[in-house]
């Protein structure tokens, strides 16, 4: 007797992605989230000619791990982002942090700012338009904007910087939208001043990262919270590393350094948080 799920996926077809997307990106599917792969892996696999999950997952055996192994692991990750998303910790940003580091750095004009989960780009754009609209002194300055994702196809929408009318809904003033984007016929595309300061790479955070300078904001936004606790331990370890001593991590409302690595410092700002 074949042991099936709720949704009638194969046992063993659900194991296999579980398994390969656990090696691939250190997230955990529990148990129960078989309607999760099928609901996104379905489009997949018609995309690639099958007409169900099993037959995509029989194909994935069948042959080394490649570029389709890859699209099975991005098409199971959560890419859930917006422009300016929960407002505050850009208020932070904004009010107290770049105020702070603008003045240390006023010697060397230099800031490296990196949204190390950067998804389809509105936080990314996010941060640019914040500088943009509110510090217009580093404009002389070298202005560095990192994005990674450990997602291509998330990546290229980035690099594209068009939203559709309901994304730009999400978070961005009227105002902003206006100023910062041209209406392309049924989407809104960053404008290319702004899309030419960001730099987009592709890092899987559990994977060995490239050379990276060191950063004055880390936006670690809603990235832990699918991790076990020694993959968030390993991935703040390595943020420390890459962090300025001065500089500011800011982690998802649901996130803490606290009991993974004592090394971090929590400051309090209004109804946000920082990390130092």
């Amino acid at each position: 007797m074949s042991t099936a799920t709720a949704t009638g996926l194969d046992l063993s077809t659900f194991q296999y992605v579980q398994e390969l997307v656990l090696r691939r990106s250190a997230i955990a599917l529990e148990c129960g989230k078989d309607y999760l792969v099928e609901s996104r892996l379905l489009p997949l696999a018609k995309a690639q000619g099958l007409g169900s999950v099993q037959e995509l997952v029989r194909r994935l055996k069948s042959q080394p791990e490649g570029p389709l192994h890859a699209q099975v692991v991005e098409a199971m990750t959560t890419n859930e982002t917006s422009f300016f998303r929960d407002v505050h910790p850009f208020e932070t940003l904004r009010t107290v942090v770049l105020p702070e580091l603008i003045a240390a750095r006023a010697s060397q004009r230099r800031l490296r700012i990196w949204s190390a989960a950067c998804s389809t780009g509105q936080e990314l754009y996010s941060l640019a338009i914040l500088l943009a609209e509110h510090f217009p002194q580093l404009e002389s300055w070298e202005v560095e904007l990192f994005g990674s994702d450990l997602a291509q196809g998330v990546l290229e929408k980035a690099a594209a910087g068009a939203y559709s009318q309901l994304e730009v809904n999400r978070g961005l003033p009227a105002t902003l939208l206006v100023k910062y984007f041209d209406k392309e016929g049924l989407v809104w595309r960053v404008k290319e001043s702004l899309r030419q300061r960001v730099k987009l790479l592709r890092i899987n955070l559990i994977e060995p990262w490239p050379p990276l300078p060191v950063m004055d904001v880390i936006f670690l936004r809603n990235v832990l919270i699918y991790f076990p606790s020694p993959v968030k331990q390993q991935i703040l370890r390595k943020m420390r590393q890459r962090l300025a001593p001065d500089g500011a991590l800011f982690l998802g409302g649901a996130e803490t350094t606290l009991g993974l690595d004592d090394a971090w410092q929590r400051i309090p700002c209004g109804k946000s948080a920082f990390y130092r």
